[in-house]
């Protein structure tokens, strides 16, 4: 009775059972494929080829398929613009160019050539033929996540050029397109003005937009539909804008890049939601589109399927030639280029099926005469499975070798040198969150189980719940942190001096920095610097982190970084410097540097080989640096490094700190850093060269390497 009451006929109908098959496909094709070296991205798409409408007919390509393979085509493009670096994405800008300018030139001018002299085409079909092998999807680019190379200067440049190659694939498309439309000239007026209107939309309302909703609703499933919705969104607007909509998925992203840190437990649910549902169930599309058995009928289909690969294949590695040629890149960075820029999807099935549904004339039997016949609508699908199969197989062995390439010696060594710690005290359970997201921001990326959440019940007073409270203290930053798959420590101590159990928890866990919080509402006051000096600072050198919140410092527009005179000879610059280093590249916010010319010398020198956006505003010393406090704007944050007093940093006036900034800076984030600093009050002589200052940042961020370099 219970089995004769489901529906087992073909293809599938019941939802129920359609769901679980494409789930177990999505479960097992990675782990059954990655035994065998075969990308599963590529195992996805063959999948859906098997259990499709040509292949065994298990499951129709039907309105449910599409829409959740719609998303996750967005998806990629919309990861590819909120995870691609904006410093180095402005710096490499022309060099995007470059790429993007080759990636559709080559292929635009062999695919003419092939289309007229080899297939026997118009010479419009032939340049929409062309159009389809210039543009490119990023169906690789999840490849490329997994091996940790998302920053790469070649990965860089080829999400930017993606941007150039399908704009103007598709300005091909909808000339061709408006020709037969009768549309008229208008296009050329109408299309570039659409263009602009959306670009002004999504590059700046976006931002600001998304900026108010972060920094006012917290709820963790409102932000990630948030900005769900404002990927379709912007995916609208640019159909509404006559391009495509993965044009404005890309947009999208781009303009929301700022505001989700890659480090973050948005950014966590994100990736998660897209690999695990949505980017499969487009790869499975795509493979329902297959129809194999159309090459045993006709063998001009098996032609033009050999030639359309064949030239979309080799035009673009071509362009992954000259580019590599042109920028001095390495072998493996030009394979990752072609790896990347290869794979053909969306902007290629939305030129086959645009031509296909234009009817330029009928035969003597009433046969439509079409502008891209079925022989080309059939090859295109060839030519998509066997370009992403290459670009699959280009991008993985590319992603492995650069990867691998990339690791620090450090790595491989047992060398004696501490493990980053973070300790977190929690007092405050409204402080928590963002205590522990700081925290997550200023780590090194490969520090993945090195937080420690400290709660400290005082043990003269009889408080019959507060093991109690301390517990959901402890229970709350455990969830922060696991939501961006990083573990946290829980430390509970019984203590009557809080200063005591501090320093006794960074002695015992071997803490390398300390990270504290002040309630958003209060004041800081002269006592609080005084006694956290005389009591915790004075006990613990290790890099000291204050953090008061006013919004989400995800929020954050710029960061003004004010350095002492004399800082660089101070033990722990490097340290501190790669958190504010680490602020920078998971935020994407500007960094403005206040500091005398010396120690700005020091820090432009990282800057120039570890890109960030930065500024450098030389200063005379400390007396001219609180007047640089009225350059704070809204949506700005403030970043201070004071010191331990008879150091070799500190200055007098560094007392007055909480004074200024309870007076300019009520309503802005600010972070006060308390260098690592040696016992020895002469730093006349200290050397930046002395190894075990700069193996552990070495160890911990790889921009530490630079400064190895500079230094030795």
């Amino acid at each position: 009775m219970f089995i004769s009451a489901i529906d087992f006929s073909l293809p599938i109908a019941n939802p129920v059972l359609k769901f679980f098959l494409i789930l177990v496909i999505i479960l097992f094709a990675p782990i059954i494929l990655n035994k065998i070296k075969i990308p599963h991205l590529l195992g996805l798409i063959i999948a859906g080829a098997v259990i499709g409408p040509f292949g065994l007919n298990l499951m129709q390509r039907d309105s449910s398929i599409i829409l959740s393979g719609t998303a996750g085509l967005l998806y990629i493009m919309f990861l590819a613009g909120l995870e691609i670096d904006i410093a180095d994405f402005k710096k490499n800008i022309w060099k995007s160019t470059i790429l993007g300018l080759y990636g559709f030139l080559i292929p635009m001018l062999l695919g003419t050539l092939s289309g007229m002299f080899i297939l026997g085409f118009s010479l419009v079909t032939s340049l929409l033929l062309a159009s389809m092998f210039a543009s490119h999807t990023l169906i690789t680019y999840p490849l490329v996540g997994k091996f940790g190379i998302v920053k790469n200067r070649a990965v860089n440049i080829s999400v930017g050029s993606t941007l150039i190659t399908n704009v103007l694939a598709l300005l091909v498309l909808a000339v061709i397109a408006n020709m037969y439309s009768g549309g008229g000239n208008n296009i050329w007026l109408r299309l570039p003005l659409s263009v602009i209107v959306f670009s002004l939309i999504v590059i700046f309302l976006f931002p600001m937009v998304g900026r108010w909703f972060l920094k006012n609703y917290s709820d963790s499933v409102s932000q990630y539909i948030f900005i769900l919705a404002m990927v379709f969104f912007g995916a609208l607007l640019a159909e509404v804008a006559g391009i495509e909509a993965i044009i404005g998925a890309f947009i999208a992203g781009l303009s929301l890049n700022r505001l989700v840190p890659v480090t973050s437990p948005l950014m966590n649910r994100i990736n998660f939601v897209g690999n695990a549902v949505f980017i499969p169930f487009f790869l499975i599309g795509v493979g329902m589109l297959l129809d194999y058995k159309a090459f045993f009928v006709d063998i001009h289909t098996i032609k033009v399927a050999v030639v359309m690969s064949v030239i979309a294949t080799g035009a673009k590695y071509l362009a992954a030639f000259v580019t590599q040629k042109s920028l001095n890149y390495t072998n493996d960075e030009r394979l990752v280029i072609f790896g990347l820029t290869n794979s053909q999807a969306a902007a290629t099935l939305a030129a086959v099926l645009v031509g296909y549904n234009i009817v330029t004339g009928y035969t003597t039997d009433g046969l439509p005469i079409r502008l891209l016949n079925e022989s080309v609508l059939n090859g295109t699908i060839i030519m998509i499975l066997i370009t992403c199969t290459i670009a699959s197989f280009a991008t993985q062995k590319a992603a492995y070798n650069i990867a691998f390439a990339n690791t620090s010696i450090f790595e491989n060594e047992e060398v004696q040198t501490p493990r980053e710690r973070l300790l977190i005290p929690l007092g405050n359970p409204d402080t928590a969150e963002e205590l522990i997201n700081m925290s997550i921001i200023v780590k090194s990326k490969k520090s993945k189980e090195g937080l420690f959440a400290l709660n400290v019940i005082d043990n003269s007073k009889s408080e019959a719940d507060a093991e109690k409270k301390a517990h959901k203290i402890l229970e709350k930053a455990e969830i922060f942190a696991s939501a961006t798959d990083c573990k946290v420590n829980r430390l509970l101590r019984y203590d009557s001096d809080i200063v005591n159990a501090v320093t006794s928890v960074v002695k015992e866990n071997n803490i390398t920095d300390l990270v504290m919080g002040l309630h958003m509402k209060k004041a800081i006051s002269e006592s609080f610097l005084g006694n956290l000096t005389e009591g915790i600072l004075s006990k613990c050198n290790i890099t000291t982190f204050v953090y008061k919140s006013f919004q989400p410092i995800s929020t954050i527009n710029r960061h003004l970084v004010f350095i002492p005179d004399k800082a660089e000879r101070e033990a722990g610059f490097t340290f501190w410097l790669a958190k504010i280093w680490n602020i920078a590249r998971n935020t994407g916010a500007k960094m403005l540097f206040y500091g005398t010319e010396n120690t700005l010398f020091y820090i432009h020198k990282i800057y120039e080989q570890h890109h960030i956006e930065a500024e450098f505003i030389a200063i005379k010393g400390w007396n001219e640096l609180f007047t640089h406090f009225r350059d704070v704007r809204g949506n700005d944050g403030i970043v201070l490094v004071l010191s331990r007093k008879n150091k070799a940093s500190y200055h007098h006036k560094m007392p007055l700190v909480p004074e200024h900034l309870n007076n300019y800076c009520v309503a802005t984030n600010f972070i006060i850093i308390y260098p690592v600093q040696s016992d020895d009050n002469d730093h006349t002589d200290f050397d930046l060269r002395n190894p075990s200052l700069i193996r552990p940042v070495e160890q911990h961020d790889d921009f530490g390497k630079t400064i190895g370099t500079m230094f030795n």
